[in-house]
């Protein structure tokens, strides 16, 4: 169902869609179990060179940049975040982004999306649907279920049947020109599980214009909480008044007696110091100066060093930011919410200190034992990119290793928890992981 969900609805029926995120890999679980956890063990070498795991756990290859897709197309290149949600039937939906710029291949011939270029050339951002045979993978179909915006980055699931793309790039108004952008980015758009083809793509406006990079929803009251990939980022959250496309509030996260998160020049934070959290709210939301997070750093909002990554666990969110930590190496940050009475509590998680343990982290997943994994985007000449676990007490542990030189992006596990999906960035690769989880 898409953003016409009425709030009512959605708070009558959380208590399902909590059961269900608990199948999909968003709870934690007791911490304690795992104090001697090191990690599943060295990696094997892959023959075929695509990515190394450890002995006992295997891969399957589901799609690949220039595969034939159902609707006449062809798999888009720059396959970054991505969604897996339940469908009718026993099958599931991967709803998987495509970061695309002006003139980059769209994948064959696509007449309509959100927006164009010189008024005809549709822009090549968007999504494909990827739908699968839950028991199986046997694919049953592929199209292109949004077209038109601009470096989809990441996004996230809603507990009502839909994926929330986000635009990680924000136009410039002179750039509206006949001969140039006809309309504003910076947006999020909803694609629900569902579609069978291309959406209407509508931006939900009242959760900001700014340089989006992920959301998650809070299954309890339908709150969106949403990062942005920048320097000097803030950490929102959209609390709706009824539907994601009517007015709302958007707020920015004020950690207590702490301006700054990032630890770049002092240590503000320490790690695992839980924090009070306030919110302050914004206006002007559509943002026509992209200065939202100047506004709120202004009226005391946290920076935070690119926030990326964020996904919901039980009762608490991770948040990955990329470049945070005194060594800028990385941190994940833990949001637990004010929730029936319970006061708010922000912690810095994990903050890398070596880049053995940790270099770059972007999307995030919480797995259905309550480890994160991590996907890694290094920003060196020559790039190691890994999939990075961390344990509930905050031990880092090496998961996996692509041997292609792109990013890992877009992990998140089946509704059964049995496989873990992730995308190999440039030339897109989609792959399913499975093996012996630690319970």
């Amino acid at each position: 169902m898409p953003a016409s969900l009425h709030r009512r609805q959605f708070l009558s029926a959380t208590a399902s869609a909590f059961a269900a995120l608990s199948l999909s890999g968003c709870m934690t679980r007791g911490a304690s179990r795992w104090a001697n956890f090191t990690g599943y063990g060295d990696l094997v070498p892959d023959p075929a060179g695509l990515l190394d795991l450890p002995e006992g756990f295997s891969y399957r290859l589901l799609s690949s940049l220039g595969d034939a897709m159902s609707d006449g197309g062809t798999v888009p290149d720059h396959a970054d975040g991505m969604g897996c949600l339940p469908l009718d039937g026993g099958e599931i939906a991967l709803v998987r982004n495509h970061e695309l710029m002006p003139g980059q291949d769209i994948g064959g011939t696509v007449t309509s999306g959100y927006d164009t270029i010189a008024g005809h050339h549709v822009l090549p951002g968007g999504t494909t649907t990827l739908v699968l045979d839950a028991a199986t993978l046997q694919k049953k179909r592929e199209f292109r279920s949004l077209a038109g915006t601009i470096r989809n980055c990441s996004g996230g699931v809603t507990p009502w049947g839909s994926w929330l793309t986000c635009e990680e790039f924000v136009s410039e108004d002179q750039h509206i020109a006949p001969d140039k952008l006809a309309k504003n980015h910076g947006w999020v758009f909803e694609v629900p599980a569902s579609a069978t083809g291309l959406v209407d793509a509508q931006p939900l406006k009242h959760l900001g214009r700014f340089n989006h990079e992920a959301a998650c929803v809070d299954p309890r009251n339908g709150l969106v909480y949403l990062t942005e990939d920048r320097d000097d980022s803030l950490l929102y959250r959209f609390v709706p008044n009824g539907r994601l496309d009517e007015p709302g509030r958007l707020e920015a996260m004020v950690i207590e007696g702490v301006a700054d998160a990032r630890n770049w020049d002092a240590v503000s934070i320490a790690v695992q110091e839980p924090r009070s959290v306030r919110w302050v709210a914004l206006d002007n939301v559509e943002a026509p100066l992209d200065d939202l997070r100047k506004r709120g750093a202004a009226m005391g909002a946290t920076l935070i060093a690119r926030g990326e990554g964020i996904h919901m666990g039980e009762g608490e969110l991770y948040i990955c930011s990329t470049s945070g930590g005194a060594a800028k190496l990385g941190q994940v940050f833990r949001l637990q919410p004010a929730f029936d009475g319970t006061p708010e509590r922000v912690e810095l998680f994990f903050e890398s200190s070596d880049p053995a343990q940790f270099n770059y982290g972007d999307n995030l997943t919480v797995a259905p034992n309550g480890h994160l994994i991590v996907c890694e985007d290094q920003y060196t000449e020559v790039v190691d990119n890994r999939l990075i676990g961390i344990t509930p007490l905050g031990a880092p542990y090496v998961f996996g290793r692509l041997k292609l030189q792109t990013e890992l992006a877009g992990g998140c596990f089946s509704p059964d928890g049995k496989w873990f999906f992730v995308n190999a960035y440039s030339p897109t690769r989609t792959v399913a992981i499975t093996g012996p989880w630690a319970t």
